[in-house]
């Protein structure tokens, strides 16, 4: 009931505005907001994974890929501005590595420190048992 309702709701909001519509006008126009890109949505779940899990202090793990690229992206802007302090990282791949340096992000390796607080990478499949799949890409 509640969505034969909803539809009424719609085709009446749609006639009574198609009523005020210039005569020349066939149909009603619909607004559509545009949908993030796949770089945009990337960026956004990068970003809140420095966003929500690492703070100061930490030894974090850095991934390799698109998506962990704006988490490497992100620590390096809260290190700079400093909202982040005394972070160690340790990069999965030697494009990782090249970008942490670049932004200035301090590295070690896991045979320096072989407990992480976290590591952020982004997985490319998950299977029903939530196991994750990274590809070989990096």
């Amino acid at each position: 009931m509640q969505s034969i309702m909803h539809s009424f709701a719609v085709a009446l909001l749609l006639s009574s505005a198609a009523a005020f519509a210039p005569k020349a006008a066939s149909r009603p126009t619909v607004a559509v907001a545009a949908m993030p890109s796949q770089d945009e949505l990337k960026k956004q779940v990068g970003y809140q994974a420095i966003d929500d899990y690492v703070t100061s202090g930490m030894k974090v793990g850095l991934g390799t890929g698109s998506t962990a690229a704006f988490a490497v992206e992100r620590l390096g802007m809260l290190l700079k501005d400093g909202t982040l302090k005394d972070i160690i990282a340790v990069p999965t791949s030697v494009r990782t590595k090249e970008q942490a340096e670049e932004l200035g992000i301090p590295l070690t390796t896991l045979d320096e420190f072989s407990r992480l607080d976290v590591a952020i990478d982004g997985a490319d499949e998950v299977d029903p048992d939530l196991n994750l799949v990274k590809g070989g890409g990096g």
